[in-house]
């Protein structure tokens, strides 16, 4: 055992010389050779543990993520030679693969759309419209394949202490959804006489995001895959089954494998059945309790004073994506990389005592939603947690005169 310790934390040494040496801009290709003539059955828990430690030893994760590509093109080799074990169907590993898969299918049919466009005379509008409709399709899927990867496998990897292959994968997404944006917008102002014009630059973009996709899907697969595997227990993995149901089915895939979530650990609640507990203003049961903060028609969401997210409410149409894996998660890992410090600056204000409160509003997707935060302190003024509450505001902005008498309708 002490041997293979020895070898391991050889190995990443190694590793960590060999990437700083690439931030330092050495030439990919010998870094290559020489990682293949020293470093032999490289695999993915390796490279995440070698990331997580030069972020512990103060490389920021934007340095990482401006290197990331070079990383994977020069490990990609080693990585895809590794052999993997083969996952159930319905393991949410499988489904990723599969959802991956589906992707690049949509992505196919993307270029064919910009193919017959190209070949019309001036353009087809019917061509036009279906090349905008499948690719809002295809942004609405991905963003909840790569929601789904944020908000339920990144959270068990932090409870293992790994944090910065996650923050730095994250980053990456968000580079990709707003490169979509970028050519749904392209898309968008695509007309039939503007044809010669915008295609050529349409299908720049396209190819860039697709490139980004292809490197993506590939970390996903040889990276983020075999690190959860070597990483996680069955138990978790049951939990994470459940929950992805919450994301339903995204780009068509069904999964009705054999793996199932009998092992999910189920927290119970707190306090005998029907005990009451005494308000400022009355007394409720932990039922009625839940009930309420289940049928308010805001979301809520409270994170304690140690910054770790303790609940949530689960409203019939939530505006932002939660699932259970969140509960006890550091509020810093909950947002991408890049809104961490108005993050920071929020909770810090709070518990500082400069402020007690913040809002933003903002338009999501044709709505409008207004989201308050709010510091919460006990009968002694010191801080206990930040309270967040999401509203959608749309229908309440459009109201006017009044209505007095009994409507059902609405």
């Amino acid at each position: 055992m002490s041997e293979y310790i020895q070898n391991r934390e050889h190995k990443q040494e190694i590793l960590k010389g060999l990437i700083t040496d690439l931030h330092k801009g050495r030439d990919p290709e010998e870094v290559r050779r020489e990682f293949a003539t020293l470093v032999e059955g490289v695999d993915a828990t390796e490279i995440a543990a070698m990331e997580q430690r030069l972020i512990d030893e103060g490389m920021k994760p934007e340095e990482i993520k401006k290197m990331c590509d070079v990383h994977a093109a020069v490990f990609k080799e080693s990585l895809s030679r590794n052999e993997r074990p083969e996952l159930p169907a319905g393991h949410p590993l499988h489904t990723l693969k599969k959802e991956n898969s589906e992707a690049q299918k949509v992505v196919s049919s993307i270029e064919r759309y910009m193919d017959g466009v190209a070949a019309e005379d001036k353009g087809s509008s019917v061509l036009i419209n279906d090349l905008r409709e499948k690719t809002k399709y295809f942004y609405r899927n991905i963003d909840r394949h790569f929601s789904k990867k944020e908000n339920i496998f990144f959270p068990y990897l932090e409870r293992h202490q790994i944090t910065g292959p996650p923050s730095v994968m994250w980053s990456v997404d968000d580079e990709i959804r707003a490169m979509l944006k970028g050519f749904m917008g392209m898309t968008e102002r695509l007309s039939p006489e503007k044809i010669g014009e915008m295609l050529p630059e349409a299908r720049e973009s396209f190819k860039a995001v697709k490139d980004r996709l292809l490197e993506m899907f590939f970390k996903e697969e040889e990276i983020l895959s075999p690190m959860m595997t070597n990483t996680l227990s069955d138990s978790e993995w049951a939990e994470i089954k459940e929950q992805s149901a919450d994301f339903g089915e995204i780009f068509s895939v069904r999964e009705t494998g054999v793996f199932k979530a009998e092992d999910v650990r189920r927290s119970t609640t707190a306090g005998a059945p029907g005990a009451s507990l005494e308000l400022d203003t009355g007394a409720l049961t932990p039922e009625q309790v839940n009930s309420i903060l289940t049928n308010l028609p805001v979301d809520v969401t409270f994170v304690d004073s140690n910054d770790e997210v303790r609940y949530f409410s689960q409203g019939r149409e939530r505006i932002f994506t939660r699932t259970k894996s969140i509960i006890g998660r550091k509020v810093q890992n909950c947002h991408p990389p890049e809104s961490v410090h108005m993050v920071e600056r929020i909770v810090n204000d709070f518990k500082t005592g400069r402020h007690s409160s913040a809002r933003f509003w903002l338009e999501l997707n044709g709505r409008f939603i207004h989201i308050e935060y709010t510091a919460l302190r006990d009968a002694k003024g010191e801080y206990i947690g930040t309270m967040e509450v999401s509203q959608d505001i749309t229908g309440l902005r459009a109201l006017e005169g009044e209505r007095r008498l009994l409507n059902y309708s609405d």
